[in-house]
């Protein structure tokens, strides 16, 4: 529809924050998600966090573990720092990971849910799909 010149859908793309350091996985969730719909920013490493004010993303899938971290800095603590700021608690965050105890971190992390890796691609659709309705 078009009012004033202004093109509307009938629902803006939800934007998704994906951070995740193995390429090859990084690029399927793109692709993935940008099928369904989504706005999807994707990065290798968390510095892109410093822009998360400007990025604005609905949810963020954030591997646990990123092999560009020269702290003790992993997913579980970025995921806590993420929602215990009043300013960005509201998003949704998505801890992804090959880990046995991927659960427990999750829940350590305050996260919203977690993904499995490997994951099947419908998995990765319902979650995403649960936690932006």
């Amino acid at each position: 529809m078009s009012v004033n010149g202004i093109l509307y859908t009938k629902a803006m793309a939800k934007k998704i924050l994906v951070i995740e350091d193995d390429k090859d996985i990084r690029d399927t969730i793109v692709y993935v998600l940008e099928e369904e719909g989504y706005e999807v920013v994707s990065s290798e490493d968390s510095k892109i966090l410093k822009s998360l004010d400007h990025i604005a993303p609905h949810m963020i899938l954030l591997d646990n573990w990123l092999t560009e971290w020269k702290s003790d800095a992993n997913g579980e603590q970025i995921s806590r720092e993420i929602k215990s700021n009043p300013a960005t608690s509201h998003i949704p965050v998505i801890i992804v990971s090959a880990v046995s105890n991927i659960k427990e971190i999750a829940a350590s992390g305050l996260a919203d849910g977690y993904l499995r890796k490997p994951f099947d691609l419908a998995e990765l659709i319902a979650i995403v799909k649960k936690h932006l309705k």
